[in-house]
């Protein structure tokens, strides 16, 4: 089967063989367990597994990798989701007293997806994308990479991708795991600039003093704007698409505007005669004006599901989970090579199944035994499912996840080391 031509109906044949021989449940289980600094900390982790027709099978949690395993074989899901590390084993979450079973900690986590900027790209809708309103996401996560990092001192951060329209970020430092409902909400609300619904004209609104952080954000937008906003999209060009950015600006702005787009019709040029206005008004308004800075906020800023931020039991599609629509497998996102990053040449299940299928040549055989020798302290199962992987597209995605837990291990092993210390002073 060509790789290129994923069919759904095709799909419960090949979870099987994805779950058997692909998943990388060696890495997975490193994550979720956090080098079991916490006690049980995997044992109370809701998964919630999707089924074919969409049959929800929510509240499972496993002892071990191998039941994990075992289970996600038999059941061979869909569509996997991460919930939170409850109070007890969620399992039996129908045998605890009723109001004790609680959710407790889990990643601080984000979820941004193109359907929200659809009032925003002329190229594509819904749950459509192409390469041109991509550089959405890429902005988006710039902005949110530096802010969490910088602003808030995270250091943990899992950027994945959905497998169809948008990516996802897990924050896993230990700070961010326990937070509460309200922090995260505070947390969500700090980044959020786009506000309002479809029938809000003017989502982003910007007082004096400009706050560092949008002022950040702004510098990053800036880097994309004419590429993205005024030579892809066009947004002064096509007259729909003029009304759009003038109901953004003050009405004396848009008269003014109106009679010097008459004389030129390119979108940059355009643009820079709306800087011009701008920059007329902030020199005689006494209150701030800076409608060219809310448009470019406004057409290209990070649009937040806040409300998957918000609670700590939402779930959230897992890595390594296959996209049932286009096939794509939710893989972490190299940051080093995000502006190359493309959706679709993220391999689909029937491709990796495929390139399981080629026969081996005698040099990969050799670099595939030198890679797995040392990976002493697995089983022979382990070590074959290594094997298999790493023959296939998807090496590269666990490969950055491999580089994103070796991170995240050292903050472990300093945690554990701490605890010791404390309790020798004991």
């Amino acid at each position: 089967m060509p790789s290129s031509d994923y069919d759904s109906a095709c799909l419960p044949d090949l979870l099987p063989l994805y779950y058997r021989r692909l998943f990388p449940f060696y890495q997975y289980y490193r994550w979720l367990t956090y080098g079991g600094v916490q006690k049980n900390y995997f044992q109370n982790r809701e998964f919630c597994f999707t089924l074919k027709d969409d049959i929800y099978v929510r509240y499972q949690s496993f002892s071990t990798q191998n039941e994990l395993e075992k289970e996600m074989q038999k059941m061979n899901p869909y569509k996997i989701d991460i919930g939170a590390v409850y109070s007890h084993r969620p399992n039996q979450h129908n045998t605890v007293k009723s109001g004790s079973f609680q959710a407790l900690e889990k990643e601080l986590v984000f979820d941004i997806d193109m359907t929200d900027y659809d009032d925003v790209r002329s190229c594509c809708s819904a749950a459509d994308i192409c390469t041109k309103c991509w550089t959405l996401m890429t902005i988006a996560i710039r902005i949110l990479d530096r802010a969490l990092r910088e602003d808030f001192g995270f250091q943990h951060l899992l950027w994945v991708y959905s497998g169809r329209r948008g990516v996802h970020c897990w924050v896993c430092d230990e700070a961010a795991r326990k937070l509460s409902a309200a922090a995260r909400s505070a947390v969500a609300e700090y980044l959020s600039l786009v506000k309002g619904g479809e029938d809000t004209v003017k989502k982003v609104v910007l007082t004096d003093p400009i706050h560092p952080f949008i002022r950040e954000s702004l510098t990053v937008v800036e880097d994309f704007f004419s590429q993205y906003a005024l030579q892809e999209q066009d947004i002064l060009g096509r007259k729909e698409s003029v009304d759009k950015v003038l109901a953004l600006v003050p009405d004396d702005v848009k008269k003014e505007l109106l009679k010097d787009f008459q004389n030129v019709n390119k979108s940059d040029i355009r643009w820079d005669l709306v800087k011009e206005q701008a920059r007329k008004k902030q020199s005689t308004a006494k209150k701030g004006q800076h409608f060219e800075k809310e448009i470019m906020l406004q057409y290209c800023y990070p649009r937040l599901d806040v409300n998957v931020s918000k609670g700590v039991n939402h779930l959230l599609k897992s890595p390594f989970s296959v996209h049932p629509k286009t096939g794509r497998i939710s893989v972490p996102i190299d940051l080093k090579e995000l502006d190359t990053f493309d959706p679709f040449a993220v391999p689909t299940i029937s491709l990796i199944c495929e390139e399981l299928d080629r026969p081996k040549t005698g040099e990969e055989e050799e670099k595939l035994e030198d890679a797995t020798e040392k990976e002493d302290e697995r089983d022979a199962s382990e070590k074959r499912r290594i094997r298999d992987y790493k023959r296939t597209s998807l090496a590269k995605y666990v490969k950055h996840f491999d580089q994103f837990l070796e991170g995240l291990a050292r903050s472990w092993k300093g945690e554990l080391l701490r605890k010791s210390d404390l309790q020798k002073e004991f």
